[in-house]
C-alpha cells in the first residue's frame, strides 16, 4: 500500500471547518440558499457552475471527478453533445402540448422503449417517484380487475430499506425514520419485508391473498448498494407468478446500463410486469439519451470499469475500509465508523477533487456517468486512494 501515489492530498483539518476550503462567493451563495430554500436534503457543500462528460466544475473553475452522477442517472455524462443538439433543436420547434394532442416523438419513443426491452406499453412521467407512484396505482386497478381483490383491500409489498423518493406514498413505504417522521397518516395496505429473504417474501405472499404486487430494487442503491444473493431476482419472479402477484422492478438507479447489463435484472435474465426507470425529460431528448446508450455500448464500459474499480478499492487497507460492494460502475466502499465520518470523508474528496455523497451514513459511493473513460476513472480512483491512506 505505501506505494501508491501521496498526491492532491489536504492537509489535516476538524470538519467543522469545511467553510475554509471553499471560496467566500460559494458560501455566500450557500448561505442565501440556506435562508430562502426549503431543507430537504444536505448538499455536500460546492457550489457547481458547469460540466462535462465525467467532469463536473464550481463556480471558482475548479474541476472534479464526478462520481454520484446525479445518483446513478446521468449515465450519459454532462452535457453530453448528442443531447444538447436534441434538447436545442426540439426547443426551437415545440414546446409542451400535454397529452391533449398527439406528437410523432411520443409513439417514436414508446415504440424503440419498448421493443428494446421486451414491454408491452410504456408510459412516460416527470420523476422517478411519479412512476413509482403510477406503478402502485396500475398494480392495485389490476388487482381490483384482475385477481379480483375485494375493494380497498389491494395490498401493496416493499423490501424494507427502499428509497424511491419523497412523496408520501414513497414515505409510506420506507423504513427510513428521517423520510416518514411527522409525516402521517400514511397510505394503507402498505406491508415491508426484509430485502434479499425469499422465505419472508413468500410468507407474506401466502398469508395475505390481497397481495396485488411486490415492488424492490434489484441493487439497494440508497441502502448502500446493496447487492442480493444469485437466485433471488429469480426467486422472486417465480413466487409472483406462483401468488399471482405483479413483480415491480424500480430500475431509476440501476437501470439503463448502470450495472454493466441493460437493466440489473437482466443479471439473472428475469423480466418483472412493470419496469421503472429515470431518464431526461422529453421525447426527444430521452430517446437520444438510450440511443446513446445502446449505440456507445456504455453497459459494456460499466462492466469493463465495474472491474477496474473493484480491483483498485479492494487495495485499500481493512481498517479503513471494511467492504467493497457493487456490480458495474454501481459501487463502493464501507468507511469504518472508527477510522472516520463518512460525511467527512466526502468533505476531504472534495477538496482533492472527487465528488460523492455516503449512503446510510458510511457507505462511499462510486458512481461516475457511464462515458468515463478508464484513465479518468484511474486517476479519480487514485484521489479516493490516497485521500484515504492520508485521511
Amino acid at each position: 500500500m505505501q506505494s501508491l501515489k501521496r498526491c492532491i492530498i489536504s492537509g489535516s483539518r476538524d470538519a467543522k471547518q469545511v467553510n475554509r476550503f471553499i471560496s467566500t462567493a460559494q458560501q455566500e451563495i450557500i448561505k442565501r440558499d440556506e435562508q430562502f430554500a426549503g431543507p430537504h436534503f444536505k448538499p455536500l457543500p460546492v457550489v457547481l457552475a458547469k460540466g462535462e462528460g465525467a467532469f463536473l466544475w464550481d463556480i471558482d473553475n475548479k474541476r472534479y471527478y464526478d462520481f454520484l452522477a446525479g445518483f446513478s442517472t446521468c449515465n450519459q455524462g454532462h452535457c453530453h453533445p448528442r443531447l444538447v443538439k436534441v434538447m436545442r433543436d426540439q426547443c426551437g420547434k415545440l414546446h409542451h402540448v400535454s397529452r391533449a394532442f398527439f406528437t410523432e416523438l411520443h409513439g417514436e419513443l414508446g415504440e424503440y422503449l419498448t421493443r428494446l426491452f421486451g414491454f408491452d406499453k410504456f408510459i412516460p412521467m416527470n420523476t422517478g417517484v411519479e412512476a413509482g407512484d403510477l406503478s402502485i396505482k396500475l398494480a392495485r386497478r389490476w388487482g381490483y380487475r384482475i385477481k379480483k381483490i375485494p375493494k380497498d383491500k389491494a395490498t401493496v409489498l416493499f423490501a424494507k430499506n427502499n428509497f424511491w423518493g419523497r412523496s408520501i406514498a414513497a414515505a409510506s413505504a420506507s423504513t427510513e425514520p428521517l423520510c416518514f417522521t411527522d409525516f402521517g397518516p400514511f397510505v394503507p395496505n402498505f406491508e415491508k419485508i426484509p430485502y434479499d429473504d425469499l422465505t419472508a417474501l413468500e410468507e407474506a405472499l401466502k398469508n395475505n391473498p390481497n397481495v396485488c404486487a411486490f415492488m424492490m430494487e434489484p441493487i439497494q442503491g440508497e441502502a448502500g448498494v446493496k447487492i442480493p444473493k444469485d437466485g433471488y431476482l429469480k426467486g422472486v419472479r417465480d413466487l409472483c407468478t406462483k401468488y399471482n402477484v405483479l413483480w415491480i422492478a424500480d430500475e431509476v438507479q440501476t437501470g439503463l446500463g448502470r450495472t454493466g447489463h441493460r437493466l440489473a435484472v437482466d443479471y439473472e435474465n428475469q423480466k418483472p410486469d412493470i419496469l421503472v426507470l429515470g431518464g431526461p425529460l422529453a421525447c426527444a431528448v430521452a430517446l437520444e439519451a438510450v440511443k446513446i446508450l445502446e449505440e456507445e455500448k456504455l453497459a459494456e464500459n460499466a462492466a469493463r470499469l465495474g472491474k477496474i474499480v473493484k480491483e483498485e478499492l479492494e487495495k485499500i487497507p481493512k481498517d479503513i475500509a471494511s467492504e467493497f460492494r457493487g456490480r458495474g460502475l454501481l459501487c463502493g466502499i464501507q468507511i469504518n465508523k472508527e477510522f472516520a465520518n463518512g460525511w467527512d470523508v466526502c468533505l476531504r474528496l472534495r477538496d482533492n477533487g472527487v465528488l460523492s455523497r455516503p449512503a446510510h451514513g458510511q457507505f462511499l459511493r462510486i458512481s461516475p456517468p457511464l462515458v468515463i473513460k478508464e484513465d479518468q476513472l484511474r486517476e479519480g480512483l487514485e484521489i479516493i486512494k490516497n485521500t484515504l491512506l492520508n485521511y
